[in-house]
């Protein structure tokens, strides 16, 4: 073991990881020698207002001047949990070409620039470490990298998102409406203000592209995921899928594939026996599916001001680790194939479908008819009663290629008898 060296670091943000790692840090100073080999010490802690009271911290820490953390040579350790693209993604590249190691919470930025931010940390022999970015608490980033290395992954899904997990656990278990569960999981923090994002699939889309680009080594960005969020799901929705023995969820699935990289967030039917089905509330995990390792899944805390700063922790630990013994830059970028990502529609699924038609006699089998001119299955149709003319269908079918629904669908819409097309959700 070394002397009683100290590694320092500077920490940008102070919001609700921030202080997270702040406190982290304070209450492991006793154990951080024993850990790593060298003693552990934020020197300069980044906010936007120097104004603002913040409790429990040195107030001669503070600094609102990036030059206060990029100029000292001192500092080996920048810990962004500022989020947003800019100004994270210049100060994070400054602080890699000026040889500091990195670790950050940022899935926006990892999941659109992480390809030029780990050629840099590459370029400059430094770590860039980003387990935070995905799934809160959950180890994913490094099993994925390290634990897992050996295996050829071909499928990654996830429940990864707490907020729309909860809020469909809330519309399962208790009855409740989509914008009833969506206000309840407002009251309790869950969801922001403007909770687009979460609902829209757009934060699960974020995680998938990172995570897709680790399992199958092969650069996936944000833009080439399709996104679709929970808005349209209905308790009718609830009710059928549990007819069929299944519950929706909102879930990332990444599968590599012969012709390519599939990459997609949406809601699906998902049989009440697979593992992620059982995860409720704000709770995500993570299933990966391994020729070596065959099924794993990792579960736990998704968010939240320890469970992040639990995974920002355990980078600047390594880090840590890393500098103590020389070996900063190790574990870099994984992209190292060049797999083309799949567009939807070319992507097959099954698919449920409801639907609002006139009772007409021989509707049906005119419907069924539409869907097999545009090659897509009927595996079971069902019907249960009419309202004042109008039957309400539902039809499960076999995978299909996506374009090939939606010409089908759109077939459909152009039959005066169909009233509306309800929902169409995919089952996995």
């Amino acid at each position: 073991m070394a002397g009683e060296k100290k590694v320092k670091a500077a920490l940008l943000g102070l919001g609700t990881v921030g202080s997270g790692v702040y406190k982290l840090v304070q209450r492991e100073k006793e154990e951080m020698m024993s850990k790593t080999g060298s003693g552990l010490e934020i020197v300069k802690v980044m906010v936007r207002d120097l104004s603002k009271k913040r409790e429990g911290v040195d107030g001669s820490l503070l600094t609102d001047q990036w030059e206060d953390i990029i100029k000292d040579d001192e500092i080996q350790i920048v810990i962004e949990v500022m989020g947003g693209i800019e100004p994270a993604r210049t100060m994070i590249l400054e602080a890699l070409n000026s040889g500091k190691n990195v670790v950050t919470a940022n899935k926006d930025l990892v999941a659109e620039y992480g390809g030029e931010l780990l050629e840099a940390a590459e370029k400059n022999g430094v770590d860039f470490l980003f387990e935070a970015a995905v799934a809160g608490g959950i180890p994913i980033i490094r099993p994925l990298k390290q634990c897992l290395a050996v295996n050829e992954i071909d499928e990654v899904i996830g429940i990864v998102n707490g907020t729309t997990n909860y809020i469909l656990t809330k519309m399962v278990e208790e009855g409740m409406d989509f914008d009833e569960a969506l206000a309840k999981a407002t009251e309790l923090g869950y969801a922001e203000a403007d909770p687009t994002a979460d609902i829209e699939g757009l934060d699960a889309g974020r995680k998938m592209a990172i995570m897709a680009s680790i399992a199958f080594h092969s650069r996936v960005v944000f833009s080439d995921v399709y996104t679709e969020g929970i808005t349209k799901i209905s308790s009718k929705d609830i009710a059928y899928a549990e007819e069929f023995g299944n519950v929706i969820k909102l879930l990332g699935v990444a599968r590599n594939t012969e012709s390519g990289i599939e990459a997609a967030v949406y809601p699906m039917l998902l049989p009440k026996n697979h593992p992620l089905a059982s995860v409720r509330d704000s709770f995500n995990a993570v299933f990966v599916h391994g020729d070596a390792v065959d099924d794993a899944m990792f579960y736990g805390r998704g968010a939240g001001e320890f469970p992040t700063a639990s995974a920002v922790m355990g980078d600047v630990i390594d880090v840590a680790r890393d500098i103590q013994y020389h070996c900063t830059g190790r574990i870099g970028c994984t992209c190292y194939r060049e797999t083309p990502v799949k567009k939807i529609r070319d992507i097959k699924n099954k698919f449920y479908i409801r639907l609002q038609s006139n009772d007409r006699l021989g509707e049906l089998a005119v419907i069924a008819s539409i869907f097999g001119q545009h090659k897509v299955s009927i595996t079971k149709v069902l019907q249960k009663g009419i309202t004042d003319g109008v039957a309400e269908l539902v039809f499960g079918t076999e995978a299909v290629e996506e374009y090939h629904m939606w010409e089908a669908l759109e077939a459909l819409k152009q039959r005066e008898t169909i009233r509306e097309i309800s929902s169409v959700i995919r089952e996995y």
